[in-house]
C-alpha cells in the first residue's frame, strides 16, 4: 500500500499580541501555513504530543540573561518539547518515515526539523508521551546537587506540578525516609498523599496556618533536602526548618514566573543568611545543560521504574491544537495535576 502523502498545510500556535502580565488565550491564534517538503538533512514530523510548560511565560515576556532559549515575540510560533512521527525525510537524513522522535518544535501539528535536532524515541520508555516528563530535572537535582541519603527528610515545593509529582516518588526510590510536599490545593494535597506516597503536605494560603508552623509539624525533626520549584515564601520557610548540613536544590522559581506582576524573569526571596551560615546549608541552582549525562540516565531508570510499577507518570492530555492556549492558561491557574500535554490526532 502506498504511503499517505504529507498534507499541504498545517496549523501552528502563534503569539499574536504581547500580553501585559500573564498570557491568556486571546493573545494566541491557531494559524494555517503551507507545509514545504523537507530539504537535505531535514525531516517532516507529525507531532502527536507537545508539552505545555510555565517557562513560556518568561520567554514571551523576554528571556532574561542566562536562559538558553530565545524570546518569543508577537508573530512568532511557540515552541517546546514534542513527540512525533517522521512522515517524510529529505535527502541525506538518517531518519525514515515511521520513526518516532522527540524535538523542540511543538505547538504545531507538523514540524520541519533538522534530523540532527531530533532524538529517536526507541523503546526505553513504555509510553512515548513519557518523554515529555520533567523528571530529569527532579532526578538530576536530587542526585547531582542534593545527594539524597538513606533516611533523609525531603521537602518538595510545588509538589503537584510536573516536576513535583515525580520528585517525591523519586526521592523515596533514592532512599528518603520522609517526603513532604507543598501545594495550594487541598484536593491536590490529598492526591499527593494517597496516589504518590507523600507522607505530609503543607498548604500555603491566607486561610491556612503559617507555612512555617505547618512545615515544623510535617517535619518535626527538620528537613535534610529541599527540591524547590517555587521560591518565594516557601523557600524562606524551608530555611527555618533546615537541619544542619541541609542541601537545597533549586530547579524553578514559579513564585515569580507565574506572578501577574513583573515579567516572569525574576523571583526575589528573603533569605536568612545568618541561618545559612550557622547551619551550613548549601543552596544550588540546577540546570540540565550543566549535567549532560542526566537525561539518558533518567530515561533508563524512569523506564525501569515505570515497567516495574514503582513509579507513575501523572499527566493530563488536552486534545486538539486549538485547545493549547486554554491549556496554558489552566496551567498558570494551577488547575491540573502533574504534567500537561496537548494531544494531536494520529493522522
Amino acid at each position: 500500500m502506498a504511503a499517505t502523502p504529507p498534507p499541504s498545510t498545517t496549523r501552528e500556535i502563534r503569539l499574536v499580541t504581547a500580553p501585559e502580565g500573564l498570557p491568556a488565550p486571546e493573545h494566541f491564534a491557531a494559524v494555517a501555513q503551507p507545509l514545504p517538503a523537507p530539504g537535505p538533512g531535514r525531516v517532516l514530523v507529525r507531532n502527536r504530543y507537545f508539552l505545555v510548560f510555565p517557562g513560556l511565560r518568561t520567554l514571551i515576556a523576554g528571556a532574561p540573561e542566562g536562559v538558553p532559549l530565545p524570546s518569543i515575540h508577537a508573530g512568532d510560533v511557540l515552541f517546546g518539547p514534542a513527540v512525533g512521527e517522521v512522515v517524510a525525510a529529505g535527502p541525506g537524513s538518517p531518519l525514515r518515515p515511521g520513526d518516532g522522535v522527540t524535538h523542540l518544535l511543538g505547538w504545531r501539528e507538523h514540524a520541519l526539523v533538522a534530523a540532527a535536532d531530533c532524538v529517536p524515541v526507541g523503546d526505553v520508555l513504555p509510553d512515548p508521551v513519557a518523554h515529555l516528563s520533567s523528571g530529569a530535572a527532579a532526578y538530576g537535582a536530587l542526585t547531582r546537587l542534593a545527594g539524597v541519603r538513606p533516611g533523609d527528610t525531603v521537602f518538595v515545593t510545588g509538589a503537584a506540578g510536573a516536576v513535583g509529582t515525580l520528585a517525591g516518588p523519586v526521592a523515596r526510590l533514592l532512599g528518603a525516609g520522609r517526603v513532604v510536599g507543598s501545594t495550594r490545593s487541598p484536593a491536590k494535597a490529598e492526591r499527593l498523599r494517597t496516589e504518590l506516597g507523600y507522607d505530609a503536605v503543607v498548604v500555603p494560603g491566607d486561610r491556612s496556618p503559617s507555612l512555617t508552623r505547618q512545615l515544623r509539624a510535617a517535619a518535626p525533626e527538620g528537613i535534610d533536602v529541599l527540591l524547590d520549584t517555587v521560591g518565594g515564601e516557601q523557600l524562606t520557610a524551608a530555611l527555618t526548618a533546615a537541619r544542619r548540613g541541609a542541601r537545597f536544590a533549586l530547579v524553578g522559581a514559579l513564585s515569580g514566573q507565574l506572578s501577574p506582576h513583573g515579567d516572569g524573569g525574576s523571583a526575589p526571596v528573603e533569605i536568612d543568611a545568618f541561618r545559612v551560615v550557622t547551619q551550613g546549608i548549601t543552596l544550588s541552582g540546577y540546570s540540565g545543560t550543566d549535567h549532560a549525562g542526566v537525561a539518558r540516565e533518567w530515561a533508563e531508570r524512569f523506564g525501569d521504574w515505570l515497567r516495574s510499577g514503582e513509579i507513575s507518570f501523572p499527566h493530563v492530555r488536552i486534545p486538539g491544537i486549538e485547545q493549547a492556549p486554554r491549556a496554558l492558561q489552566e496551567l498558570f491557574e494551577g488547575r491540573h495535576f502533574g504534567t500537561v500535554v496537548v494531544e494531536l490526532p494520529p493522522g
